[in-house]
């Protein structure tokens, strides 16, 4: 039963590095690729390979477990640095005037 519990345990996990793969992937897709020109990072065919890749690995080899660590590093790198840069080369960010001060319109100093 402790094994059957785990074999669940690890299935899932498996097809949550899925689904975030495939959503970085989207993401990498929906790109501009002059953003990730302007933000500094590799080029969108490097992304949509790498994360293809990944992607490849955790639907069929499923047992390559280094691989599909690879691929989630992968994934989250993506998501948490490529991501976050593109939308704010491409205007995603907060949009504010830079009059408003580090605290927004009012800053207490005025």
């Amino acid at each position: 039963m402790l094994i059957q519990g785990f074999n669940s345990f690890v299935g899932l996990l498996g097809l949550a590095m899925l689904v975030l793969a495939v959503v970085a992937f989207v993401f990498a897709l929906l790109a501009r690729e002059d953003a990730y020109r302007a933000a500094d990072k590799q080029t969108k065919t490097f992304w949509l390979v790498i994360l293809g890749i990944t992607i490849l690995v955790d639907w069929f080899l499923a047992s390559m477990l280094f691989l599909q660590i690879a691929g989630l590093i992968a994934s989250i790198v993506f998501m948490v640095d490529v991501k976050p840069a593109l939308k704010k080369v491409s205007g995603g960010g907060r949009r504010g005037s830079s009059s408003d001060g580090p605290y927004g319109p009012y800053n207490g100093n005025r």
